[in-house]
């Protein structure tokens, strides 16, 4: 039997504050960054506005259910190619369509902000996936190690249509994030280890050897497959930025330096003395760090947690595989966005264009994030609960 529960009791209101304290960290961080006198504007309303939007943005997706979501899955996926494909075909440059930013066609130029069709890409792509997926089980009861080459393949095909188009923006992190969302996925997907395990271990070799040959075979990489000189520069930057402090390293030289700065407790709110180019983006945990130290720091971390940890309780509570493939990869997209945004300001990863999420200005990534979220949202809203359910307590 159903239970019934009210309105408010379906909501989830622990999911609700963990992202009010995120709204009150991104205000407060910005609002510190803006001293530095890198910009004009005062981002911080924006950021207000981008998550007042958001927030009415969720309200909106709370009324659709994942079937609902299911049907739209395709025709999301498929707009957001649409995007890509015209941001690739539209005129660039200052005033037009397409505006490039730090050598990246990815953006459309408005009046009011730039807008990033991957941000919302990456939704639209976890809803295909997930309805693959699920659809592929359904077709096929009986599991075989031929069906699951087949849906590897499907799976295969479906990243790279998107993929492509972004690595021609180019836009290796955004590209990153693609990959990890389909690993994840891929994971949960139920395809057997046998196929999984030497799947990964193969990636895990190329990437190796990648890395082996971009250190010490540049020559070969450069006349075999055509790669210029400066796409070196960020791998060497990563791995000795005091070697060129003057060029690609300076970002990441000062990076370490904010931090470091803050110590335990930090400088205290606006009491940064280190410049840092792109405070208020891609860089602004070096803020965080400089103004309130490692325990301002390792808050946000504990946060970042929290959320991680309670998207994956609710992913546990439901029983319909598309609903638990979304959220899966909506999981695997906020993790990687913050592993591969702080690591890159401690010197863990290369640099990557890649935001803090939820924190960081920008518009396109926060209600990309919260297109995310808002799904999740909307399934713990029309999830039903029975009695006698084994998982209830």
């Amino acid at each position: 039997m159903q239970t019934n529960k009210s309105f408010t009791d379906r909501i989830d209101w622990s999911l609700a504050f963990i992202l009010f304290l995120f709204f009150i960290i991104s205000l407060v961080a910005i609002s510190s960054a803006q001293t530095s006198g890198q910009y004009l504007t005062n981002f911080v309303p924006r950021q207000a506005l981008f998550y007042v939007v958001s927030v009415v943005m969720i309200g909106v997706l709370m009324y659709f259910d994942p079937e609902q979501y299911k049907k739209m899955a395709y025709y999301l996926y498929g707009f957001g190619i649409f995007l890509l494909i015209l941001l690739m075909i539209s005129p660039d440059g200052v005033g037009q369509i397409a505006e490039p930013v730090n050598g990246a066609k990815a953006w459309f130029h408005t009046p009011f902000v730039n807008i990033q069709p991957a941000e919302f890409m990456k939704t639209f792509y976890i809803l295909a996936l997930a309805k693959m997926i699920s659809t592929h089980h359904e077709q096929n009861l009986i599991k075989s190690i031929k069906s699951d080459f087949f849906l590897l393949g499907k799976i295969g095909l479906c990243l790279a249509i998107p993929l492509g188009f972004i690595l021609l923006q180019p836009d290796l992190g955004t590209a990153l994030v693609f990959i990890a969302i389909t690993l994840a996925v891929v994971v949960v997907s139920g395809i057997s280890w046998k196929i999984i395990a030497p799947s990964f271990g193969g990636v895990a070799v190329v990437g190796s050897v990648l890395l082996w040959m971009t250190i010490n075979a540049q020559d070969f990489l450069s006349s075999a497959f055509g790669l210029k000189p400066y796409m070196f520069e960020r791998i060497y930057t990563w791995l000795d930025p005091y070697s060129y402090a003057e060029s690609g390293g300076y970002n990441l030289i000062a990076a370490l330096n904010a931090i470091g700065s803050g110590e335990v407790f930090g400088k205290g709110y606006q009491g940064r003395q280190v410049y840092v180019p792109e405070n208020h983006t891609d860089f602004i945990f070096t803020v965080i760090s400089e103004d309130f130290g490692f325990v301002g720091a390792s808050t946000v971390i504990i946060l970042f947690f929290m959320l991680i940890y309670h998207l994956t309780k609710i992913t546990l509570q439901f029983k319909d595989m598309f609903s638990t493939y979304v959220c899966a990869g909506i999981i695997a997209m906020i993790t990687f966005h913050v592993f591969q945004n702080i690591g890159m300001t401690i010197q863990l990863l290369p640099i990557t264009g890649i935001p803090l999420p939820f924190i960081s200005y920008g518009g396109s990534s926060l209600i990309g994030n919260m297109l995310a979220l808002g799904i999740v949202f909307s399934m713990k809203f029309h999830h039903k609960n029975y009695m006698f359910d084994k998982n209830k307590k």
